[in-house]
């Protein structure tokens, strides 16, 4: 049974950092693509990141285009999310997920159960 369990969210002001994690268990990690997505009170569920199994390959929102990083340490079934210059807007329960093969894409077949990230302005 695949699990993922978040971890990093909290309380940031405006203009900081703040990187979120997701341990996987259950798979052989690095044969899955990984994803954030991020949902805002009262609004659906949107695409942040993807990476591919291996982390060469990385895709964004164009909202965190060039603030948000995602990576991963296959050696510790683990993903990350960095989160720079971090706005109010950004505030969401964040989930990480997994895909159904190691290329990055949207489609995700496995979700962890989400963290929550607050901006203060």
């Amino acid at each position: 049974q695949v699990q993922l369990v978040e971890s990093g969210g909290g309380l940031v002001q405006a203009g900081g950092s703040l990187r979120l994690s997701c341990t996987a268990s259950g798979r052989t990690f690095s044969s899955y693509a990984m994803g954030w997505f991020r949902q805002a009170p009262g609004k659906e569920r949107k695409f942040v990141a993807t990476i591919s199994g291996s982390g060469v390959s990385t895709f964004y929102a164009d909202s965190v285009k060039g603030r948000f990083t995602a990576s991963r340490d296959n050696a510790k079934n683990t993903v990350y999310l960095q989160m720079n210059r971090l706005e109010p807007e950004d505030t969401a329960v964040y989930y990480c997920a997994m895909g159904r093969s190691s290329m990055p894409n949207y489609d995700m077949e496995y979700w962890g159960k989400g963290t929550l990230v607050t901006v203060s302005s």
